[in-house]
């Protein structure tokens, strides 16, 4: 079964997933001479870096999230569809969806990748995640919820087990998600729910390697960890997450600690694409790329952003798995479509370096720029306003602004909403 997509005299280009690399890239090619069918399982593009604040109550879902039809509204040659992919045919150049079979010229791979359990069962099953706005959700439904039944229990084993919360994983999302909780601890948990003792609760923040925020400079590994310290975070180095069976975190030469929350921001790893072959796939299931971003051994199949593995200078096992690789990479091809239509010669891809930054808390961070590196306020302003700009849509910037301004002045999130799925009743 074929998917219904219009016929067009236009060479199409496919595009797998509407992250950072293929909203860029279906956005570049938009007017071009090329047919665009753009593919993601959802109808939403999603700003990664600030899953986190929805995890704590201090964004809604729809702040971060912008539907791809109104990014192409007035578009004439990009088509969208909601659908996910089973397998690549690369002989027939066509991809098999859930939709049906889709034809391509020209096939780039953009998925991203998804949480890395290192094949710990326990904790896939267990743990939160947090790579999509439903996991971002989950997590702040159990939070909320965990305080809401310790209000009731007389049980003190219980009650340490739904106070306390593991992070796992030093790198910028495990910092900024334990940052923000030790906020709340201190200055909004205490007066939703006076009747807990919240000096109780702990936060423990698990990383496996001797230093946190690892692609960072040194210098702002250690000042994050003294943010964090100050916060009052526990923060576990060379600790190694063994198992977690709901109740008790083991840990590798750590005493286990008694937790109902355990959020899981340790790894990444790319999904094998069926069909495609073997020798293709490195380290983590990224696959490998020239520096024009062709998948090896294809002249028409293209790997974008998290997913491509390209050797470039100091980029020996690929580039940093961050939006910045992932846009300028997207940039660059769409620009080679064009000098494919015009048969010109395509150009190698170039990494340039913009820095990496992370936020611990209120007026706390650190900026790394490839000529200075600098923390506190300065560096949370900075953090604050290149994510703000990030964001895709004028409307979503100016709801993130309100709500962080909200919340810098009145030390409060508005959002504490435990929000399920209604559960029907089976007559």
């Amino acid at each position: 079964m074929w998917c219904s997509i219009p016929e067009s005299t236009k060479k199409r280009i496919v595009i797998v997933g509407a992250g950072f690399a293929g909203l860029k890239l279906a956005s570049k090619l938009n007017g071009s001479d090329y047919q665009v069918i753009l593919l993601d399982q959802n109808n939403y593009h999603q700003f990664q870096p600030l899953f986190y604040q929805v995890a704590t109550a201090g964004l809604e879902p729809s702040a971060i999230s912008f539907p791809l039809r109104k990014v192409f509204q007035k578009s004439e040659n990009t088509i969208i569809r909601i659908a996910s992919v089973s397998s690549v045919d690369t002989e027939k150049q066509v991809i098999l969806t859930s939709l049906g079979m889709i034809r391509y010229d020209f096939l780039v791979l953009a998925t991203g990748t998804t949480t890395n359990f290192f094949g710990m069962e326990h904790i896939r099953a267990l743990a939160i995640p947090m790579k999509s706005v439903a996991e971002a959700l989950r997590l702040r439904n159990q939070i909320l919820q965990n305080f809401e039944d310790a209000l009731t229990t007389g049980d003190k084993d219980q009650l340490e087990r739904l106070m306390n919360i593991v992070v796992v994983g030093g790198g910028p999302t495990g910092v900024e998600i334990s940052g923000t909780l030790a906020e709340m601890r201190k200055y909004i948990l205490p007066k939703d729910y006076p009747e807990l003792d919240f000096s109780q609760m702990k936060i423990h923040l698990v990383e496996a390697g001797d230093k946190l925020l690892a692609g960072m400079k040194p210098s702002s590994s250690a000042k994050a960890l003294k943010y964090l310290d100050k916060l009052g975070v526990d923060v576990i180095l060379k600790g190694q997450v063994s198992d977690y069976d709901g109740n008790i975190v083991s840990i590798k030469d750590v005493n286990n600690i008694n937790a109902g929350t355990l959020v899981w921001a340790a790894g990444v790893s790319a999904e094998k694409i069926p069909g495609l072959p073997e020798n293709v796939f490195t380290r983590g299931n990224r696959i490998l790329v020239n520096r024009y971003n062709q998948v090896e051994g294809f002249s028409n199949l293209f790997a974008l952003g998290d997913i491509a593995s390209m050797t470039e200078g100091i980029y020996r096992q690929g580039h940093p798995q961050l939006a910045q690789p992932a846009i300028q990479q997207a940039k660059l091809l769409a620009g080679n479509f064009m000098r494919i239509r015009d048969n010109k010669p395509l150009k190698s891809f170039l990494y340039h370096d913009k820095g990496s930054m992370a936020t611990v808390g209120r007026n706390l961070a650190v900026v790394d720029l490839p000529f200075i590196s600098f923390y506190g306020f300065f560096a949370w302003l900075t953090w604050m306003f290149v994510h703000l700009m990030a964001i895709v849509g004028v409307k979503n910037r100016l709801l993130v602004f309100i709500n962080w301004f909200w919340n810098y002045i009145t030390y409060d999130q508005s959002l504490r909403l435990i929000i399920k799925p209604l559960q029907r009743i089976q007559k």
